[in-house]
């Protein structure tokens, strides 16, 4: 049996209902919710319209104004800047992938923690307390190696789609090959 959306209604009065438990809940309830890995869609009470998105990004904010924020200005600055850009969609999905990528490799150094130490949290917080002291330098040097790839990657895209234009304007036989 597939597990259903659970289905949460927002009122004008910008209080949230959760159909599923018949309450009110926070947007630290939907928090905990994403947390579990709970599917759910937020939808307007009157006009059915999804709003998923729109409370994800709200706690989002919260959480980048509460404590340490993971999203730079400058960070920030480039992503408005991709808004209405040919690249917008192609910057979703970038970010989607590298995020997956990341929780898969997070994935795996947990399994590794949990192998080595057990169920034991105390053992497992100085695992990865003593990992992030001793390979943050070569985090930042793969991260750094990663992205100067990826940098690569767009350049060699930008360039092909520079000549693949340049071939549908000026209507040259072979402008795409290299």
């Amino acid at each position: 049996m597939t597990e259903q959306v659970r289905l949460i209604k927002k009122y004008p009065n910008r209080r949230l209902y959760d159909t599923k438990t018949s309450a009110y809940i926070t947007l630290g309830d939907v928090k905990e919710l994403v947390l579990k890995y709970e599917s759910f869609k937020v939808v307007d009470a009157k006009t059915h319209e999804d709003l998923t998105r729109s409370i994800l990004l709200q706690i989002i904010l919260e959480e980048e104004t509460g404590g340490v924020p993971i999203f730079s200005a400058e960070l920030l600055g480039q992503m408005i800047r991709f808004y209405g850009n040919a690249m917008q969609g192609m910057l979703g999905k970038y970010l989607e992938n590298n995020i997956k990528i990341f929780v898969e490799f997070q994935q795996k150094l947990q399994d590794q923690s949990r192998s080595l130490y057990g169920e034991n949290p105390q053992m497992q917080t100085d695992f990865w307390s003593q990992f992030l002291n001793f390979q943050q330098p070569a985090m930042q040097s793969m991260m750094s190696t990663y992205m100067d790839q990826s940098k690569k990657m767009f350049q060699q895209m930008q360039e092909q789609i520079q000549q693949q234009t340049r071939s549908i304007f000026t209507g040259a036989p072979g402008a795409t090959e290299k």
